[in-house]
């Protein structure tokens, strides 16, 4: 079939993600927003014009459309700094509507490793509108999204997926109260004030934190935060004693590298007081080693996703409400895409209709006054439309069939590749 006649067989989908590839896995396929980029115009030169890359803490995963999965892994592995081996243990591809099916179930939180993380969507989009403004999305791949976002905003508003806080940064204050039992006499030391840095700020005093401190590469940024809060900011030169000073050290920074080593820790290690250190970062920000410290309770993304609660069991009560309007959602885009099957007769077919008129119209227009030449062009032009509205009408109806596509191509004559050859 044509690139006239879009299917859900178009699309595929590569990656990996926190199912089958732990941390140390998933770290070497993030993607920094210069390997996005990096990777979106490698894909141009080798003719794929239709994707978006997706790269969070949990995944990081290639849609596409009209390209194969083998060279979407090629793609992945060539831009990040993971291996091909690594993929062929650790990651994933799927075609078709699974392919599909699978980009709904990522944005509205279903295959997050937190369900219904409420964070998802906007990594979603962020990687969606990147691809955007490369020009590297098809019609068909943006009428695709616009379904996808309205399953997610139907989601949040006809069931209660979203009801209690459905975040990393959820997870991780939960942790840290069930580590502690109380914030409240705790000293917390929150390094990155980013998105999710403001949102674990936000959990931490709504929990009952009062001693918290801020640090952020930009000061003002860290200030800005505190402020709304009533908290205290440090500089990142301090970062080595505001540790040893802390019961509780989260990471929500989005740094290549590891924010605080075991150089870090040198005051921590004078002082031996246990500490709780959590890292919400991919790539971890924490250095892996500083687990080896006795004094030291060090947990990423893997352990966070064990936190349960309440409001976690009554989320998972709403999957299948949630799955309908994923099931409607792309029962509604496979009937639009089906639907350009006929797009190119359609158009073929005005401009047919148009070509004869203008013929006519072109003998005639000399045998007609100047006062009255707009007037029959204006009723010529109505009455071929109403006459190729009922043949249009009859192409959309029966959109299915290819035989009544045909059948309207040979009648007209249609220079068309709408149907296989």
């Amino acid at each position: 079939m044509s690139l006239d006649t879009p299917t859900l067989s178009d699309f595929c989908v590569v990656g990996v993600n926190h199912w089958e590839a732990t941390i140390e896995v998933r770290e070497r396929f993030s993607l920094s927003d210069k390997q996005k980029n990096e990777l979106i115009a490698g894909a141009n030169r080798e003719g794929i014009n239709s994707l978006f890359v997706i790269s969070t803490c949990n995944r990081t995963e290639i849609f596409a459309q009209h390209a194969t999965p083998q060279e979407l892994i090629r793609l992945l592995v060539t831009y990040s700094d993971a291996s091909l081996d690594e993929f062929h243990t650790y990651g994933f591809e799927q075609k078709g509507k699974k392919a599909v099916e699978h980009l709904f179930n990522v944005t509205v939180g279903l295959d997050s490793q937190i369900l219904g993380d409420l964070q998802v969507v906007k990594q979603v989009k962020e990687g969606y509108e990147l691809a955007s403004e490369k020009d590297a999305v098809s019609g068909e791949l943006h009428r695709l999204m616009q379904h996808v976002f309205r399953s997610h905003k139907r989601s949040r508003n006809e069931t209660s997926l979203g009801e209690g806080a459905a975040t990393t940064a959820y997870a991780a204050v939960q942790f840290a109260k069930k580590t502690f039992d109380t914030l409240q006499d705790k000293n917390i030391l929150l390094v990155g004030t980013g998105k999710i840095g403001k949102v674990t700020c936000k959990n931490l005093v709504s929990l009952g934190a009062r001693k918290v401190t801020l640090v952020n590469r930009t000061r003002d940024r860290a200030e800005f935060v505190a402020d709304r809060f009533d908290l205290d900011v440090a500089d990142m030169e301090a970062l080595p004693n505001q540790i040893a000073e802390a019961d509780l050290v989260i990471v929500a920074t989005g740094a290549n590298e590891p924010v605080i080593t075991m150089e870090h820790m040198k005051p921590s290690i004078k002082k031996s007081s246990f500490k709780v250190l959590l890292d919400l970062s991919v790539p971890r920000n924490i250095e892996p080693e500083i687990s080896s410290l006795d004094f030291v309770d060090l947990a990423n993304m893997d352990f966070l996703s064990d936190v349960t609660d309440e409001a976690y069991r009554k989320r998972e009560e709403n999957i299948p409400m949630v799955k309908k309007i994923v099931d409607d959602e792309l029962t509604d885009y496979q009937n639009w895409l089906s639907k350009q099957r006929v797009v190119p007769t359609i158009k073929a077919l005005t401009s047919k209709f148009d070509a004869i008129r203008d013929d006519e119209f072109e003998f005639f227009k000399n045998k007609i006054s100047d006062t009255d030449r707009d007037k029959v062009e204006n009723l010529t032009r109505r009455i071929v439309n109403k006459i190729a509205a009922y043949s249009i009408e009859h192409l959309r109806d029966h959109h299915e069939s290819d035989q009544v596509t045909k059948v309207v191509n040979d009648m007209y004559k249609l220079e068309t590749d709408a149907l296989d050859e």
